[in-house]
């Protein structure tokens, strides 16, 4: 079974590509689910989060409010290394398992892509076999989010804590530009695909995997 981690900047649209992949028969898991369930009422996130942050983050269910914790974190590089050290080994975990799980089952998809924001970040692309990056110009990502209710000021914190694009393609096998249509978009998912498929028949005949990067723009 092929892993592949898909990243890229906020708004950069790689919960849409996510999307086409797992229509065209991938197995895939955003990272972001797999956090909103550590902060549930009585997840394993919530405690520490709330040990660590105090319980102003909480909601008035007892599980994390997001929003609460990003506007204290966003705004203090410190607090936010520390909610990402407590945080990601959870996340890693369940990934983990959710994975060889896959890879263990009678019926192990061909490939199995996870979806999340700071693979490169938190140095986690390292567990994939592939890591695959959607790209798109800042101005289109401002745009797309402000159309989807984000406030200036959010977006460009979260620009801000993230990875930019030329970090990111330092080790990204693939590199699909997302700055068009959702026809193009679907184009370039369809062409991703094939290519994966191709790299988990070489894993599954023990060949290496081809070198370099391969953008889809």
């Amino acid at each position: 079974m092929l892993r592949v981690g898909l990243t890229g900047g906020v708004a950069s649209g790689k919960s849409r590509l996510a999307v086409l992949l797992a229509e065209a028969g991938a197995a895939v898991r955003d990272a972001d689910d797999v956090v909103a369930t550590l902060y549930q009422t009585g997840g394993a996130g919530t405690a520490v989060v709330a040990e660590e942050f105090g319980t102003e983050v909480l909601a008035a269910d007892g599980g994390v409010d997001r929003a609460r914790l990003a506007t204290r974190v966003l705004a203090d590089p410190a607090a936010r290394r520390r909610l990402e050290q407590i945080v990601h080994p959870l996340v890693q975990r369940v990934l983990a398992a959710w994975l060889e799980e896959l890879a263990t089952a009678p019926q192990a998809p061909q490939v199995a892509v996870v979806e999340a924001a700071l693979l490169v970040e938190t140095g986690s692309w390292r567990w994939y076999d592939r890591l695959v990056l959607v790209e798109a110009p800042l101005s289109l990502r401002r745009q797309r989010a402000l159309a989807a209710g984000w406030r200036e000021e959010s977006f460009t914190a979260v620009v801000s804590a993230q990875a930019g694009d030329e970090t990111r393609r330092a080790v990204a096998d693939y590199v699909v530009v997302n700055d068009g249509s959702e026809d193009l978009l679907r184009d370039k998912a369809s062409r991703l695909w094939a290519a994966l498929q191709a790299d988990g028949e070489r894993l599954r005949a023990g060949e290496p995997l081809p070198g370099g990067v391969t953008v889809l723009a």
